[in-house]
């Protein structure tokens, strides 16, 4: 019998050998119809079916990750970069446990991501079965929906729900707020395509095309995801609003993928700043700070380190936010600390606002409230007793100003290394267009510090839900293999010994990338609180330097390793970018250092700004 044959089984014994390959091939190709088109499937038994199923199926691209971590991460890079799902696969037992911290971050930043975890029969839960946990709603409330599917069985109305299910995990994973969905798929032995004898009947669809076939063509259920909007009469209140404030700005936080996903975001969020002539403060991860509408547009980007300074400028009386909560804690803070009318769009209508300072919440789509305002400032003439433009020049200046402070203070011999400035040119000399995936602690905090605006395009990426450092390695990968674009990944030493498993995902997944790995001997991010004073604890518990040679990876994961002095980054880096294949950069510091360092160099920096300022 060819593998086909025994797949399919014998048309007259009701085309399948048995009811798991029924059930598992309806569950692939509706979610296939329904426009999934890709899968991170991790080796196992229980899993069998699904796994055959995908294999199977053309409209689905399949990775294989070994290690459930960090396939679970690449699935949420993937997710992140397109926003749409990408979809998961994995055994029972502690295998489905493995995905929990990357649901956790997908919960949190709002990706879209399936989780197929496959699970024993009912009749072994709570038995002291083998490999057999409760995988019952595992995630808890991260997910935004769960579903528990009923044993396989070759009968209509089951077939008929499952392709319902199908349609529904796919539609809530995009929903709003965007997520992940938990969909747990029982089966019971056989799980490989053995025949087993009126497992699937002959005319076991009773005639009911629908649940044999689906819909031929289209998903069984074609959904369409609304979002929220305004009437009028809101958006000419917050026009109004706009028009009479002394001064403003727009706060672009990190955006969330669903919306990016859609055309116009960063384009509309930054025509309103320039039409409103309210600063744009930019996140490193709004997808505002980069790209062809900054030339159009008053974008600031490295105001983190000047912000009080720019708010004194400014003086703000309202400040609309759009995105998640910006990473810049003196800017969250600084807002925090004035009395200024902030107003927070989001399309779920969730408080994301830490600082509890939000005088208003509207909960609608962020490209309908920025072009709504636009449109409407458009038709307006701008409040007499004020200057907007020359408020915004000012704002301009003084980002200008920064930038070249910092570069300035760089070349100071005096001032020392720090690690921002390899953030800074990675941003700078990354190859347009780029994927750009930063990790957290440090790295995703230099580069919205010292990485300006720029007409570049851009897309800078990084795991800021819950802000964790494991997985993102893997998350980097998978954001890599859903786009043709260079990927370039700027880690700590310790996010890269995380989650070192997740390299094999270069080779294994068809994934080139330039890694940069800002190597400080442990956690540099404790240098900025105040438990670096209490030493001991501090060296051993808080910095934890692990000494780590990490050019032997080179050889394990077949990739070009080099050690390269602060000095000589962007060169080598330029040239790794330009180069075949994977390369791994590490530039080493000394913490404490790198620490005083970026300080100077900010303070040397945010005091030109004051004098640009000042000057005009």
């Amino acid at each position: 019998m060819s593998d086909d044959d025994r797949a399919r089984g014998d048309a007259e014994d009701g085309g399948y050998p048995n009811r798991n390959v029924l059930w598992a091939e309806t569950l692939v190709d509706e979610l296939a119809a329904g426009g999934l088109d890709a899968v991170v499937v991790s080796p196992g038994s229980r899993s069998t079916p699904l796994t055959m199923a995908f294999a199977a199926n053309d409209d689905v691209d399949v990775f294989s990750i070994l290690d459930e971590r960090s396939a679970a991460y690449f699935a949420l890079g993937r997710a992140r970069r397109t926003g749409e799902p990408t979809a998961l696969v994995c055994t029972s037992g502690t295998a489905a446990a493995n995905y929990h911290p990357a649901v956790v971050e997908a919960s949190q930043a709002r990706v879209p991501l399936l989780a197929l975890t496959a699970d024993r029969p009912p009749e072994l839960r709570d038995s002291g079965a083998n490999q057999t946990v409760d995988q019952e709603k595992l995630y808890g409330s991260t997910v935004r929906w769960y579903r528990d599917l009923p044993e396989p069985e070759a009968t209509p109305r089951k077939l008929r729900r499952l392709r319902t299910d199908a349609a529904r995990a796919l539609a809530e994973t995009t929903g709003t707020p965007a997520g992940p969905v938990h969909v747990n798929c029982p089966f019971r032995k056989p799980l490989e395509p053995l025949e087993v004898e009126g497992d699937v009947p002959a005319g076991w669809d009773e005639g009911d095309v629908r649940a044999s076939e689906g819909r031929p063509g289209r998903a069984y259920v074609e959904t369409a995801q609304g979002r929220p909007t305004l009437d009028d009469g809101r958006l000419d209140a917050l026009a109004a609003s706009v028009a009479s404030a002394d001064a403003g700005l727009v706060v672009a936080g990190p955006a969330d993928p669903v919306d990016v996903a859609r055309d116009g975001y960063a384009p509309a969020l930054a025509e309103l700043g320039a039409t409103a002539g309210f600063p744009v403060l930019a996140d490193t991860l709004s997808t505002v700070r980069h790209g062809e509408h900054v030339a159009e547009a008053p974008i600031l980007g490295s105001y983190d380190g000047y912000v009080d300074e720019l708010l004194d400028a400014v003086e703000p009386d309202l400040v609309l936010r759009f995105g998640a909560s910006p990473t810049s804690k003196p800017l969250r803070k600084a807002l925090a600390a004035r009395d200024v009318r902030q107003v927070l769009v989001d399309p779920a209508g969730e408080w994301r606002d830490a600082e509890f300072v939000a005088d208003a919440l509207l909960a609608a789509d962020p490209v309908h409230v920025a072009r709504g305002v636009a449109d409407r400032l458009a038709d307006r003439d701008r409040p007499t007793g004020t200057d907007r433009d020359a408020t915004v020049e000012r704002a301009l200046a003084m980002d200008e100003a920064f930038t070249s402070g910092v570069a300035d203070a760089r070349e100071d011999d005096s001032v020392g290394a720090f690690e921002g400035a390899v953030l800074a040119d990675a941003v700078a000399n990354a190859p347009a267009p780029a994927t750009l995936v930063v990790g957290n602690s440090m790295p995703v905090r230099d580069a919205d510090r010292f990485a300006p605006a720029s007409e570049r395009d851009v897309t800078v990426l990084a795991n800021r839900g819950a802000s964790g450092i494991d997985g993102v390695t893997s998350t980097a990968l998978g954001a890599g293999s859903a786009t043709d674009d260079p990927l370039v990944y700027v880690t700590g030493d310790l996010g890269f010994y995380h989650d070192m498993n997740g390299l094999l995902s270069l080779s294994r997944c068809d994934v080139d990338a330039t890694i940069v790995v800002v190597n400080n001997d442990g956690g540099g991010i404790f240098q900025e609180l105040p438990i670096s004073e209490f030493d001991p604890p501090f060296t051993e518990q808080f910095q934890t330097p692990h000494g780590i040679d990490f050019e032997p990876t080179g050889d394990l994961y077949e990739f070009a390793f080099e050690r390269v002095p602060v000095d000589a980054f962007a060169s080598a880096y330029r040239d790794a970018v330009a180069a075949e294949g994977s390369h791994v950069l590490e530039v080493g510091f000394d913490a404490a250092a790198s620490h005083d360092a970026r300080d100077a160099v900010t303070d040397r920096a945010r005091e030109r700004a004051r004098s640009a300022s000042e000057t005009r």
